[in-house]
């Protein structure tokens, strides 16, 4: 449902770096169908590479629950028993599921983790030169409704009402990885690191020189040019975008981003950063408000007053929350 943009990282990491008797380590992995990037500053060496070890094989743990391209994970199980029956999860797989309804209802469709069954009858790779029929929209996204997605919490079951219905959390599994990570990490005693699930961070403590963690959100006309740095603490960040795959017809430009609700690409916004306390959340946010759109997401982020955005209409202007923390940036490129 998004594409996630890399933030630039305002401090500079080698591989190896110590400061303070405390040692930065950085490693970088294909997990979840794409990178994650690692980072963790522990007392030595050893410590801060058993623990990125740590990190990679939490994700993998995830992925192996909810990746619905892993033919034997519990979700591809769910999706494989659309509608014949209910089907077991663990708890963890059942909560996640309960949250993105949630994001669902709030969003009255905008977003839904059933958009796995849509059709893709949307090309953005320059082929399409005619936008789709009213009927072949229409079509696309008949077998997706989170209203049809039924959960059963005494039994921890999830039930796909009609055959050829999937659900994916593509929109949230990577931000809820990388929040699993950071709490795991810091009930180890790991007091800094960061983990950047191809866009979707989750940040704790300072580097080791003392400083925050920073990072510049890149303008997405002049990817050069920097938009904004924001300092980090324990803090989530992610962004949704359509700047690199979208067409044009009659002059209106249509993102790849498409709303589940309507079958219709998402207009009006070219990037959306959300920043807060959850990447799990902010990811569930960034991606809803890419479909809303300006007016209407900026009403839904009142409803998560932790939570602040930067968006950045298409044609260049930026709009903030009234909430976001940084006062001094571009306001039009």
């Amino acid at each position: 449902m998004s594409t996630k943009y890399q933030f630039i990282f305002l401090f500079f990491i080698v591989c190896n770096f110590t400061s303070s008797a405390q040692t930065l380590r950085k490693r970088a992995t294909l997990l979840m169908g794409g990178r994650f990037d690692i980072t963790i500053v522990a007392n030595n060496s050893v410590s801060a590479e058993k623990n990125i070890d740590a990190v990679i094989a939490e994700i993998t743990r995830i992925e192996n629950l909810i990746s619905e391209w892993k033919s034997d994970s519990q979700v591809s199980e769910v999706n494989q028993n659309a509608g014949i029956r209910p089907v077991k999860v663990d708890k963890e797989v059942f909560e996640l599921t309960q949250r993105a309804i949630r994001f669902s209802e709030v969003t009255n469709g905008g977003f839904d983790i059933s958009f796995a069954a849509m059709d893709k009858i949307w090309k953005f790779d320059g082929s399409m030169t005619a936008m789709p029929s009213a009927e072949a929209i229409q079509k696309s996204v008949e077998k997706v409704s989170y209203k049809n997605i039924i959960l059963d919490s005494v039994q921890s079951t999830i039930f796909l009402k009609l055959k050829g219905m999937k659900i994916g959390f593509g929109a949230l599994g990577e931000g809820y990885a990388t929040d699993k990570c950071r709490d795991m990490m810091l009930a180890k005693g790991i007091k800094a690191g960061i983990i950047n699930g191809s866009g979707d961070m989750s940040t704790w403590g300072k580097q080791p020189n003392g400083k925050a963690w920073n990072i510049g959100i890149t303008n997405p006309f002049h990817p050069e040019k920097l938009l904004v740095v924001v300092p980090l603490k324990q803090d989530a960040v992610t962004t949704s975008g359509s700047y690199e795959k979208f067409v044009v017809f009659n002059g209106k430009r249509y993102s790849h981003i498409i709303n589940p609700a309507t079958g219709y690409p998402a207009t009006g916004l070219c990037s959306v950063t959300v920043f807060g306390p959850n990447a799990e959340t902010a990811n569930g946010l960034s991606t809803s408000l890419m479909v809303l759109g300006k007016t209407a997401g900026l009403l839904l982020l009142k409803k998560y007053p932790n939570y602040s955005c930067v968006m950045i209409t298409d044609d260049g202007k930026v709009v903030k929350s009234k909430n976001f923390r940084i006062k001094k940036f571009k306001t039009k490129f």
